[in-house]
């Protein structure tokens, strides 16, 4: 008589041990879905500052409260491949003017602070100015000799900005937390 009070302690034992790991599976459905994203880097078009293989968090609320900004490091589709994701920095926003002169991003005719970037990462080319339309921005990767970007493929729209670089992770030596 015994027996069958043990089963339905075990079956109702089990039922809410379904329930708590479906409820852990939506909330980390949701969580991944609308808030944030592990990402992975690859190749080399964002060094100095992240590195090939480094694993990211990315916060894709952060455009969904504010407009991207100037410097702000991020994860982006690329326009003629929409399922591959990039990582770049954002140079400049919209209405910018942006040209590029002997290893120099200039901006509203400014040359930007780029000292984090040594002269064999610059690229010298000579550009003339564009103007960023509404809504699209311009993205470069740190890595100026070795990144697909803006530069090939033009200003990216808004749409396309999937989030901004939160965390990089791992490797855990080099972990950091990227400021807006």
């Amino acid at each position: 008589m015994n027996q069958p009070l043990e089963w339905r302690k075990i079956t109702n034992e089990l039922v809410e041990w379904g329930r708590t790991l479906t409820s852990a599976a939506v909330y980390a459905t949701l969580i991944v879905t609308f808030g944030f994203q592990v990402a992975r880097v690859e190749g080399r078009s964002m060094e100095p500052t992240l590195h090939d293989h480094d694993r990211l968090v990315v916060n894709k609320l952060a455009y969904q409260m504010h407009d991207p900004q100037v410097g702000d490091v991020v994860m982006l589709r690329h326009p003629s491949n929409p399922d591959l994701p990039l990582v770049k920095r954002v140079i400049a926003g919209p209405g910018d003017t942006v040209a590029f002169h002997a290893g120099a991003v200039i901006r509203n005719g400014v040359a930007a602070d780029e000292s984090f970037l040594s002269p064999e990462l610059r690229s010298f080319e000579d550009r003339d100015a564009i103007v960023v339309p509404e809504g699209y921005y311009f993205v470069l990767g740190d890595h100026r000799n070795d990144s697909s970007d803006s530069r090939i493929f033009g200003p990216v729209p808004k749409k396309y900005i999937l989030g901004r670089v939160q965390i990089r992770w791992w490797p855990v030596p080099s972990a950091k937390k990227f400021e807006p």
